[in-house]
């Protein structure tokens, strides 16, 4: 199954989980099950993720950014919407609107064999806007509270440029701890650049 956007230049394939992935009047909707998540432990030796999540993702060409304001239905801890990428099945991140633990907040996670996690900033409320930019082998991950001023929150890379140049990209749903978790993207948008800065708000 193929599910076209009209804000992308790419199609978008499900990955993991069946999630009930749907779009309708600008709103893409998912659901990830119980006990879903993508993540590695550090402190762990293996380096299979313990279980999977729902993904919805694509294969865009050279500089791109993408944006979407992110909305979860928090019902447990960890439960997330997400902006993904994936290089490979040991090299993948992710951005997340996740409630870390009692709170919503800005996380991000960002795997090579195994995950690091790191927290940004507490949101008010049950949305904010993430944005996923790459340029070469280069990522960053920037999130918003009104869709205009941008906090950088990282940036990395991931695999060599020719892996990070064919990367997927798209939306997750997780709930690791949880019964279920509903989100949803709106405002999608796709600009074929780099941000012309990563700290000014830009």
């Amino acid at each position: 199954m193929e599910l076209k956007l009209p804000d992308l230049p790419f199609p978008l394939r499900p990955y993991g989980p069946e999630a009930d992935w749907s779009y309708d009047d600008g709103v893409l909707t998912a659901w990830a099950g119980p006990r879903q998540d993508r993540f590695v432990p550090p402190t762990g030796h293996s380096l299979e993720p313990a279980s999977d999540a729902p993904r919805l993702l694509g294969a865009p060409e050279g500089d791109f950014q993408l944006i979407a304001r992110a909305k979860a239905g928090f019902a447990a801890a960890f439960d997330a919407a997400v902006l993904y990428v994936h290089v490979t099945e040991h090299e993948w991140a992710k951005l997340c609107l996740e409630l870390s633990p009692d709170r919503p907040t800005v996380c991000t996670v960002v795997t090579r064999g195994h995950s690091d996690d790191a927290n940004s900033f507490v949101v008010d409320g049950d949305s904010v806007w993430l944005r996923i930019s790459r340029t070469g082998k280069a990522f960053a991950f920037h999130a918003s509270t009104d869709g205009e001023q941008w906090t950088f929150v990282r940036i990395f890379t991931l695999g060599d440029e020719d892996r990070a140049g064919a990367a997927l990209v798209g939306f997750m749903a997780q709930s690791p701890v949880g019964e279920g978790c509903v989100v949803s993207f709106d405002r999608i948008e796709y600009r074929d650049s780099w941000p012309e800065g990563l700290r000014d708000g830009s």
